[in-house]
């Protein structure tokens, strides 16, 4: 049964091979300072920094820059940020990258007039910014995260070994996003397969929660069917654009707060990877594909009639003559198998994860409330075992 929720979703999008002329309805919207933030430079090599440029300058905007955006940012580089941005006195951000640019767009944006430790207010308090917010637009390269049309900023803080997300209210949400299949078609294959496993446990966490009738499990399994689809598409042929398109728009649909309504949700599986992450540095997507067998395994027990659902609705399992459990398990072991032929990392040990770190890792590991079950620090540590 669906409780009461209040849904407000403000980003708008623009899609399509198109879509990079959006810039030019946004930005007369905000004044002239830009900060123009991206990553290693692989948006230089592909000719997409040359064409955002040009619009920037074509709008008369003043261009102030902040590269070099790591994939799991830090907190020592937000620090930079909000330097970068009081000296532009920027009156808008614009991240062009995949999700950790945006995410980090965001954490600058809420912390340049914060006048307090934004570590402490907002990824350890988790406190919502009371300070002027600068806007952010992003252009997106890369699809996973879903951080184009959502509040969420995931800081790493190398210090402390601690990865932590905030999933900020509707008005640190991105005022705009671009969203061109195309810009991603240059990426990496571990990167496209990282992001693919990124969306598709964005809709699980979601997914594994609860027991009822819930209009939103409908659609992510539609969503969860369509990935799987596209996914072994776009493995083969990384160009295709139909594959790289639907593949985008769902990423956008697994986390921009719709299909969580109704739902508690779980998010054990993203802490246990962004606690490995604290610890080896890996690549995100790469993380959470590493401790979600022995994650699911694990909590398999305590939400076998959702397991048998999704084993028969999202991977086609036969459920004749088979117990529920069987049908449940099945589902994992299909699941399992497609994941290793799409190339995504199924043990920890490979993203540089050692025996020694496994104390910290479980000490790094926050815990959530609303799977199906609430892990203490024994099972933690089983599951961490498990994924070695």
């Amino acid at each position: 049964m669906l409780g009461n929720f209040t849904y407000c979703n403000p980003t708008k999008l623009y899609f399509g091979k198109d879509a990079l002329d959006g810039l030019n309805v946004e930005l007369p919207k905000y004044g002239k300072n830009v900060l123009l933030v991206y990553g290693g430079g692989s948006i230089k090599k592909n000719g997409i920094y040359d064409k955002v440029v040009a619009i920037l300058k074509a709008n008369g905007k003043n261009i102030f820059e902040d590269a070099g955006v790591m994939p799991n940012p830090t907190f020592k580089k937000l620090n930079e940020g909000i330097e970068r941005a009081k000296k532009a006195k920027a009156d808008l951000i614009l991240a062009v990258g995949g999700g950790s640019v945006c995410d980090y767009a965001k954490a600058v944006s809420v912390s340049v007039n914060c006048g307090e430790n934004p570590w402490k207010k907002y990824f350890i308090r988790f406190d919502e910014p009371t300070c002027d917010i600068i806007p952010v637009g992003c252009v997106l390269t890369m699809v996973g995260t879903g951080s184009e049309m959502n509040g969420g900023s995931v800081i790493t803080n190398h210090a402390q070994k601690l990865k932590i997300g905030h999933v900020f209210g509707e008005s640190v949400f991105p005022k705009f996003s671009i969203l061109n299949p195309e810009f991603t078609f240059t990426l990496p294959k571990y990167q496209m397969v990282s992001g693919i496993y990124d969306i598709m446990c964005h809709i699980l966490e979601q997914y594994f929660s609860g027991t009822d009738d819930n209009t939103s499990d409908y659609i992510m399994e539609g969503l969860l069917r369509s990935l799987i689809h596209s996914a072994n598409v776009a493995v083969e042929n990384p160009t295709d654009y139909e594959a790289r398109s639907n593949i985008m728009w769902t990423a956008t649909w697994a986390l921009n707060t719709l299909v969580a309504k109704g739902k508690t949700t779980d998010w054990m599986v993203h802490m246990l990877g962004q606690a490995v992450a604290a610890h080896t540095d890996a690549t995100h997507g790469m993380t959470l594909a590493a401790v979600s067998m022995p994650y699911y395994r694990h909590i398999l027990p305590y939400g076998t009639a959702k397991f048998a659902r999704y084993a028969v609705n999202v991977w086609n399992v036969k459920p004749e003559g088979k117990t529920e459990s069987q049908i449940a398990n099945e589902g994992l072991e299909v699941m399992e198998g497609w994941m290793k032929k799409i190339g995504l990392v199924m043990n920890i040990s490979e993203l540089g994860a050692t025996e020694e770190m496994l104390e910290g890792i479980v000490k790094s590991t926050r815990v959530m409330t609303g799977g199906y079950k609430i892990l203490n620090k024994q099972d933690i540590r089983a599951i961490l075992k498990a994924s070695l």
